[in-house]
This record gives structure tokens, C-alpha cells and sequence, in this order.
């Protein structure tokens, strides 16, 4: 258990999703982390096309959150979601992808 003090922290994630893909995931984290995350979830699920030239459309113009995670399936939409994480110093995970930014992490699926 905890220390007292601990237990109340409380991280913010923002978690980006496209159809619904990272259901599981997000049930996972709320299941197993308590109260210790408050969870928000952008889920993009309009259909895309293959090339997107500017996928801030898409994405907010302000984050604030302590750690994004990236469930993205979309090329465009991942890489401009990673630079706006990295122009903004907030930490970004983006399993899978090969984002070579700063404050993202990219580990292996």
C-alpha cells in the first residue's frame, strides 16, 4: 500500500484513440491504477484519407495533460501528435511508432 500522501496523487492522461481501438487499454489503466489517473480520451473516428497534409485539424490546438498516450492508427495523425507533445514539453507514449522527438517515448510493441 501507498503511503497516504501518495495515494492522492492524481496524473492526468490524455489518451488519443481512433475507433475505439484502445478500449481495452484505457479499461485496463483504470481498473489497475485506482484513482492515481484521471483518463480523458480523444477518439478520431471519421474516416480518413490516406494522406493527411495537416492532421491539426484533427488534433487539439492546447494539451493539458501530464502523459499522452498514442493509440492512433494514422500515420499523419501520430507524427503531429508528437510534435505538438514535443513543442510542448508534455510526455508522449507511442508504442510501435518511430518518432525520434523530444519527451517521446517509442517502446517496442
Amino acid at each position: 500500500m501507498l503511503p497516504l500522501e501518495l495515494d492522492k496523487l492524481s496524473m492526468n492522461i490524455l489518451v488519443f484513440q481512433q475507433n475505439q481501438k484502445s478500449a481495452a487499454k484505457i479499461a485496463g489503466i483504470r481498473k489497475y491504477g485506482g484513482n492515481r489517473f484521471k483518463i480523458d480520451v480523444i477518439s478520431i473516428d471519421d474516416d480518413l484519407p490516406p494522406v493527411i497534409d495537416d492532421a491539426r485539424q484533427y488534433l487539439p490546438k492546447k494539451i493539458e495533460a501530464d502523459l499522452v498516450l498514442d493509440f492512433l492508427q494514422h500515420p499523419d495523425l501520430s507524427y503531429d501528435l508528437a510534435q505538438i507533445c514535443s513543442e510542448m514539453g508534455i510526455p508522449l507514449v507511442a508504442s510501435g511508432k518511430k518518432h525520434h522527438l523530444a519527451h517521446v517515448i517509442t517502446p517496442p510493441t
